[in-house]
């Protein structure tokens, strides 16, 4: 759902583009810094402690900005390369499974809600890059893609729901999965 917002705001992302580009650094190292604050992140949530569960949505949210950063600069400085789309998403999966190895440090919510949050969340998307490897169009299908996943952990987080806000995760995820399996089913002859 936030991919499709993402094209009514192109003009206001490329003004984030410009301005983050004049910093000097390449998409690929604002990928590397959106990693590294979803790393605090993680060790923000290792500490079983509310402070440590809201500092680490804060966190995912501003790893979450940097996501879009690293989009940005690469769009407005022509630097978009297929290699560059394999590092960045690649990376998203590190930074997801570093988010939710942190929460299952910390304790915010049982072993088996975390564990299976992670893989719906990972056969989300693994399923979006096997549509793509087979020409089926699957972004944008279903309401649990990585931003509304993050969005979610983040929220509840902050509000101290951690606990909710995991099961909530894989809940949306498992019927974007459920969701992507059908369309493609449908479309693959």
């Amino acid at each position: 759902m936030l991919d499709r917002l993402r094209a009514r705001l192109e003009r206001y992302l490329t003004a984030v583009g410009t301005k983050f580009s004049k910093l000097g650094l390449s998409p690929t190292a604002w990928t590397m810094v959106g990693l590294a604050v979803s790393i605090l992140a993680a060790y923000s949530y290792s500490a079983s402690s509310y402070r440590g569960e809201a500092v680490g949505g804060v966190l995912v949210l501003v790893a979450g900005w940097f996501d879009v950063v690293d989009g940005a600069v690469a769009r407005v400085t022509g630097k978009t390369s297929m290699r560059g789309a394999f590092v960045d998403s690649t990376l998203d999966r590190v930074a997801e499974v570093a988010i939710f190895t942190g929460i299952l440090i910390g304790h915010h919510s049982s072993a088996l809600i975390v564990l299976l949050a992670l893989s719906t969340s990972l056969l989300v998307s693994y399923t979006r890059a096997k549509g793509d490897a087979l020409g089926i169009a699957l972004s944008g299908v279903g309401i649990g893609e990585r931003s509304e996943r993050l969005i979610i952990i983040a929220v509840s987080s902050i509000i101290g729901l951690l606990d909710w806000g995991v099961i909530l995760v894989l809940v949306v995820a498992a019927f974007t999965f459920l969701e992507r399996i059908y369309r493609a089913l449908k479309a693959l002859p």
